[in-house]
């Protein structure tokens, strides 16, 4: 295809993130040939795991041949890589969008609930995936797939919102702001893997208000000794 080819691809492949999409829309902008290879292997590795999906399944899947795969992605890794990425660059891109629409840390943290929770209920195989790489066993994927620093880079947003929610006054100084995010962002992260699990456990715009108001607010009632002594 030449340099030419190769530039292009990656043009297409940049301007996929500009617009809010769930990982369907992501893959239908790219080539014709590197979204059926994508689609197959969303497909694949959310219900077999990576060792459970092997390249013949996912070229058979796409109806490719395998050096069309190794085309695109150097190797089953790289192919799993993409899918991760997305998921974690994704989620930033959609939390920073988020906190713009708000005004004070309450609303952005609603915005931001809320944003996620419906990226999830468009893209759950997507999100399986992501949270399977998160809670791996030893040697269950390969050494060279990466996440970690995407999930810190992610919670460190959260972290940043919180540390500003503090310095306006919004937020309770007298805790540690890194307990306070990752208070809201335990949260976040239980109620999505509640509905990965159960499909049942409603995410919208509503839950995202109850949990914010909770964080906010606190579980323990008005007279009780434990808030008066914090």
């Amino acid at each position: 295809m030449g340099q030419m080819g190769v530039s292009w691809r990656k043009c297409v492949d940049a301007l996929s993130g500009a617009l809010y999409r769930s990982v369907d829309f992501m893959i239908a902008t790219l080539s014709g040939t590197r979204q059926q290879v994508l689609q197959a292997a969303l497909k694949k590795f959310a219900d077999c795991g990576y060792e459970g999906a092997s390249v013949r399944d996912i070229v058979e899947a796409a109806k490719v041949t395998k050096p069309t795969l190794y085309y695109y992605f150097g190797n089953k890794a790289e192919l799993y890589q993409a899918l991760v990425d997305y998921a974690h660059d994704e989620r930033l891109r959609l939390m920073q969008a988020a906190a713009e629409r708000g005004r004070t840390v309450a609303d952005k943290l609603v915005q931001i609930l809320a944003a996620l929770f419906e990226f999830l209920r468009n893209n759950r195989e997507l999100m399986r995936i992501a949270f399977a790489t998160a809670f791996a066993a030893p040697g269950e994927l390969p050494a060279e797939i990466r996440y970690l620093d995407k999930c810190t880079r992610n919670f460190e947003f959260i972290h940043d919102l919180i540390r500003r929610g503090q310095a306006s006054g919004e937020l309770d100084r007298r805790f540690d702001s890194k307990e306070l995010a990752f208070g809201i962002y335990g949260q976040l992260n239980v109620y999505v893997m509640a509905h990965l699990l159960i499909p049942d456990c409603q995410l919208n715009r509503q839950t995202a208000e109850r949990i914010v108001k909770l964080f906010l607010l606190g579980a323990g009632a008005e007279g009780c000794p434990e808030r008066r002594e914090i």
